[in-house]
């Protein structure tokens, strides 16, 4: 196996991808706020400053305060859609994950910003009841309406995604499996959930039992988890992330995303052989593709673009702003 090269679009063989160089032009976005991209699939929440935040320079507060709203008429539509679903899926199973509120950043007198955090706690039974309810886009309506945050009765569930990068400048794709219920057969990063359960075993913990730097720590923890389980690398191969921003996939009802940018000390081959000797979560995945850093800033222009899920797109945005040059 090689590095396909050739001009125009993308050429992915043999799980490989190489793009042509390019010129990289365009703006800087906001860095707070919702903003929305070039795509409707897609909108940024929040841009860290150039180069990305460490995890020492951000904060979370964990309340019941930024909890979703109970629904109007209660909550029994967030069990029937759950019945729905496990009578057609009875493999799925519940569990607590982060409820994004909002992200601030914040002056602190020093020269290094803070990104403040400010989180709930939520299931993915309730995610399944809201963000992908069908009632999701007048959830939001009403959400406007009653609270003033079109937000406020959905899950959204924090994830995170990685933009990794080889030694030998190429940035990771993942070619997901068909049978996965999100994105199936959809190119994405290696991303996944920080997990309540990862701090505080069982099933239903408590916001006093999650210190906001234990929390953090799992946020920063859980996107390199995700590579080493979906990737199959080692640990030590991956240098500390850093926080890019969060994006927001409005193909879900606005659920947001943490993305980070991940270096590797190991090289796209080196990289290939791991993911091919299997890992953890090698059933999520049907291929690895790899593309030149040098660019990325230019593939909304080809057709790979189509095949990239939302987070994907929101990682590449916030890469090339962020971490790259601006598009």
């Amino acid at each position: 196996m090689g590095v396909q090269k050739g001009w125009g679009y993308p050429q992915e063989v043999c799980g490989w991808l190489w793009v042509p160089q390019g010129n990289r032009s365009g703006c800087d976005l906001p860095q707070s706020s919702p903003v929305l991209t070039m795509d409707p699939e897609v909108s940024l929440l929040l841009q860290c400053p150039p180069g990305g935040l460490p995890k020492e320079q951000v904060r979370a507060e964990l309340s019941p305060a930024h909890d979703r709203r109970q629904l109007p008429g209660g909550d029994e539509a967030i069990a029937a859609v759950w019945e729905s679903r496990l009578q057609a899926q009875p493999w799925l199973f519940d569990a607590p994950k982060f409820r994004l509120h909002s992200a601030t950043l914040v002056s602190t007198g020093s020269p290094e910003p803070q990104l403040l955090l400010r989180l709930g706690l939520t299931s993915y039974r309730d995610f399944l009841g809201t963000n992908w309810a069908s009632s999701a886009a007048w959830l939001r309506q009403q959400g406007a309406a009653d609270w003033g945050d079109k937000q406020a009765y959905l899950a959204d569930p924090l994830g995170v995604g990685a933009v990794l990068v080889t030694a030998d400048d190429f940035l990771v794709f993942l070619r997901r499996s068909r049978q996965v219920a999100e994105a199936p057969g959809l190119v994405d990063v290696p991303g996944g959930h920080p997990e309540p359960q990862a701090l505080c075993p069982g099933d239903s913990p408590l916001h006093k039992d999650l210190p906001g730097e234990l929390v953090v720590h799992e946020l920063f923890s859980s996107v390199l988890q995700e590579i080493c389980d979906e990737v199959n690398l080692p640990l030590l191969t991956l240098s500390q992330p850093l926080l890019l921003g969060i994006a927001c996939n409005e193909t879900s009802a606005g659920r947001a995303s943490a993305e980070f940018y991940v270096q590797c000390s190991l090289t796209s081959e080196q990289v290939r052989k791991y993911y091919m000797s299997g890992g953890p979560e090698a059933h999520e995945s049907t291929g690895i593709i790899f593309m030149e850093t040098q660019s990325i800033s230019r593939l909304q222009e080809t057709e790979m673009w189509a095949e990239l899920c939302p987070s994907a797109k929101g990682a590449i945005f916030l890469y090339n702003q962020v971490q790259g040059s601006p598009i």
